[in-house]
């Protein structure tokens, strides 16, 4: 096995040691098994691939200071997929289950943990869930499969805090009001690629979606939250169709232990005008911070409203909410939270 390059990590797929595995058939769950190959063989009548019966997670594991290894508050991420595979009508596993899972493909996989010294490195974990059983009717499945998988990674877009250049899109949705938005299923992803295609070849590396009802709000990008500052208050929307982030909710946390205001509410476009920072808030990324954001009529139109934060930096309050996060995860500062799970 060759050594990852650590300084040239992106974040996209690597082959590691093990896959882990657990079938829920018959109203149990088989034994976790740890599969070397990361092909799987199922039915092609699967309801994953016909009705995308499908939800997923992401979080990281990161080498410590101190040579420990960490793990950033899976027990929520076990609890979010249980809240998505309701929604889809199948089962989910414990957050007991989940968590142990979690440990376990870190340390048959530790090889490629990326060492503390490595800038923006780290192991994302992505637990799946999929039904499996063949079927024909659109229902839920009866049979599913559980799956945690991970990889070595890098920065998700550009470099760490890169600056990018995001777009609203108002003819386009991520989701339909009363609908699926606020769970972390597939489907959600697959309906922003069409957009996100079109964002990319403008020049775009985001883009920004408003409330599907009005169009009047601001909702979240494709694959993270959003959030402004101003003066001394971290704003972030409040909508029913919004994917409720782990990251975002820790950022709430520790905005108000360093002494900030947070509101979380509805944020009208016209808003945008009067933020000092704004940025992407997820696990791939943490924060990604936004120098320009761009509103169209409609997407592919050139008549466009320019709002520009910052001089193509992250902004000093957010720099200071990331490096906070950051430092709890690595293991430089005390987690006054109880978020770290320990991989012995």
């Amino acid at each position: 096995m060759s050594t990852p390059d650590w300084s040239n990590l992106t974040f996209s797929y690597s082959k590691t040691n093990t896959i882990l595995r657990t079938v829920y058939k018959d109203g149990a769950w088989s034994p976790v098994e740890s599969l070397t190959d990361d092909n799987l063989k199922l039915s092609a009548f699967s309801g994953c691939l016909h009705y995308a019966i499908e939800c997923f997670e992401g979080l990281k594991a990161f080498r410590g200071k101190d040579g420990k290894v960490r793990i950033f508050r899976p027990e929520e991420n076990a609890k979010r997929l249980r809240r998505s595979a309701e929604y889809l009508g199948i089962e989910a596993p414990s957050v007991e289950m989940f968590v142990d899972m979690c440990k376990q493909v870190v340390k048959e996989n530790i090889d490629f943990l990326p060492p503390y010294e490595v800038t923006g490195a780290s192991m994302y974990i992505r637990p799946t869930l999929i039904g499996t059983n063949p079927q024909l009717g659109v229902q839920s499945s009866k049979e599913c499969t559980f799956l945690m998988l991970c990889a070595p990674v890098g920065a998700y877009v550009g470099g760490a805090l890169d600056a990018v250049d995001v777009v609203i899109a108002r003819n386009y949705d991520r989701a339909a009001p009363n609908g699926s938005g606020s769970f972390k299923v597939g489907g959600n992803y697959a309906c922003s690629l069409y957009s996100l295609n079109v964002a990319h070849r403008l020049g775009y590396k985001a883009v920004l979606y408003l409330d599907p009802r009005t169009r009047s709000h601001v909702d979240e990008f494709n694959s993270s939250n959003f959030f402004g500052i101003k003066g001394n208050t971290y704003v972030t929307p409040e909508s029913p169709s919004i994917l409720p982030s782990i990251t975002n909710k820790s950022l709430e946390t520790v905005a108000r232990h360093l002494g900030m205001e947070v509101e979380r509410r509805p944020v009208p476009v016209e808003e945008l005008a009067t933020f000092e920072e704004v940025g992407e808030c997820g696990t791939a990324v943490v924060i990604t911070p936004v120098h320009k954001l761009v509103d169209k009529p409609f997407l592919e139109s050139e008549e466009e409203t320019v709002y520009t934060y910052g001089d193509g930096k992250c902004g000093p309050k957010s720099l200071k909410l990331y490096n906070y996060i950051v430092s709890i995860q690595k293991g430089e500062i005390e987690d006054p939270f109880g978020w770290i799970t320990y991989v012995e």
